[in-house]
């Protein structure tokens, strides 16, 4: 049997359209897959939206219509970026769906045993949907929205959440469950042992303006949104059915399921989620992969903020390839990074245009003005550059050093690029020797376009079928 990987985003808030920070988490996501699948590895690659947070009821109030149309409308551009950004996605789960509704709902009685329910005051952020103590508060202001948080009296149920701090503790320490970087499995231990409180998982269904999905046998209550959020992981496998799905990506299998989230949602992954799948009984992910925000003029990228730029107009301009290559390799997978659309050009020119497509365009125009036999074997020096470049984009993938992985493959380019240079091949006379080299040359594009595959799925494709005048990518 094929060695099976079980790969998801988080679920992005559909109160708005998409913006690019979340096309940065699901094209990480998807060079995973993909390299997995390349790999002859069997891939369950999902994503979806989350329909049932209050940002969506207060967002579609603003608006002027139902809640129900605003989800709708906004999960399908969620859905587009499928094609815009050329992903691979298996599934796409909306937590509207009968199938997560019967699976959450399922999951809350799995926990029974864990949950009690008591008056209780806090602050909220609605853009969090979570509590927040006043000492993590940033000036009085949620730090992740900058927002002043509500502050919320009523009578909720609450799960034992410090029932189950030692054993979460432990299997983050173990790496059981491994948390990439190292950094934010440190920031994860510091908060347990800080002290976690049992969490809140339910509001009234007044405040939720009726909106989510009723806890199971008091419809006077809604199920916290994250609560019913995480267990899209399990039940787009068919929980709700206890399927085959589920049991063959989800409890059988105990080294391959991966989540990719971003740092704001770290503690409701690494903390929340382990300790409500404990309780059920469930198989734990074994992998939680933490990337940075793509931010502007310092600020995370966010539409509460009103600064989110747009993958649809972008990629439109300048291709999926181009959008994905930018995403992958301007930043360290695990820091922020300031987007500008002058960055974005002068990426595109530098390494696309004048690297990659220059690269290629010369390769062809030699192979097919001057190859006079069958290519031939190629040279060492040329095999080792490669060999070096694949073993290395295969560490590289399997650290998520995205942007390490694709350093490497421009150093390929510019390998090739000074062979052409050197050898000048259009002065050679000696028919085997400007065979050879131009065999050298052709190899070092094929290995290019093969390695490419999974980051740039379109110009791979299109790399080893140049025709005469073919640019990939146009200079802007």
């Amino acid at each position: 049997m094929k060695e099976a990987f079980y790969i998801s985003t988080a679920l992005p808030y559909v109160n708005s359209a998409p913006h690019l920070g979340f096309a940065l988490e699901i094209v990480q996501a998807d060079v995973y897959a993909r390299r997995q699948r390349l790999l002859n590895k069997e891939v369950f690659f999902l994503t979806g939206a989350d329909e049932n947070s209050l940002k969506n009821v207060q967002a579609a109030k603003e608006e002027g219509i139902s809640v129900k149309e605003l989800v709708g409308r906004n999960a399908g551009r969620f859905f587009a970026l499928q094609k815009t950004l050329n992903l691979s996605f298996d599934d796409f789960i909306r937590t509207t769906e009968d199938r997560h509704v019967e699976g959450a709902r399922k999951l809350w009685l799995a926990c029974q045993k864990d949950i009690y329910k008591k008056k209780y005051q806090g602050l909220y952020c609605v853009g969090c949907e979570g509590f927040y103590k006043e000492g993590e508060l940033i000036d009085g202001l949620c730090p992740e929205h900058k927002t002043k948080p509500e502050l919320i009296e009523e009578e909720n149920y609450f799960f034992k959440l410090t029932k189950y701090s030692k054993a979460i503790q432990g299997l983050i320490e173990n790496d059981k469950v491994k948390i990439v970087p190292e950094s934010r499995k440190n920031e994860v231990l510091n908060f347990i042992k800080s002290g976690l409180d049992d969490i809140c998982v339910s509001r009234s269904a007044e405040r939720a303006q009726g909106w989510g999905i009723p806890v199971p046998d008091d419809s006077s209550q809604i199920v916290w949104v994250w609560f019913d959020a995480l267990s899209n992981y399990i039940n787009a496998l068919d929980y709700a059915e206890d399927g085959q799905k589920f049991e063959k990506w989800w409890q059988q299998n105990d080294e391959n399921i991966i989540h990719f989230i971003g740092k704001g949602i770290l503690r409701f992954h690494a903390i929340y989620w382990l300790a409500m799948l404990i309780s059920a009984g469930l198989n734990l992910p074994d992998t939680i992969f933490v990337h940075g925000y793509l931010t502007i003029g310092g600020q995370k990228m966010s539409k509460s903020l009103g600064n989110a730029a747009d993958p649809f107009g972008i990629a439109e301009e300048y291709g999926a390839d181009a959008v994905r290559y930018f995403l992958l390799a301007e930043f360290s997978p695990i820091e922020d990074g300031d987007f500008t659309l002058e960055k974005f050009k002068i990426r595109y020119n530098a390494d696309l245009a004048n690297g990659l497509g220059n690269f290629a365009a010369r390769v062809s125009a030699l192979k097919n003005q001057f190859l006079e036999t069958q290519l031939l074997k190629i040279e060492k020096t040329t095999n080792d550059k490669i060999e070096e470049t694949e073993k290395t984009v295969a560490r590289k993938l399997e650290e998520f050093k995205f942007n390490e992985a694709l350093a490497a493959v421009w150093e390929l380019i510019a390998f090739g690029d000074k062979h052409i240079n050197q050898t000048q091949v259009w002065k050679i006379t000696d028919l085997k020797l400007k065979n050879q080299i131009i065999s050298n040359l052709t190899a070092i594009l094929n290995s290019v376009a093969a390695i490419l595959n999974p980051f740039m799925p379109e110009t791979a494709a299109r790399i080893t079928h140049l025709k005469k005048g073919d640019i990939l990518f146009p200079r802007r």
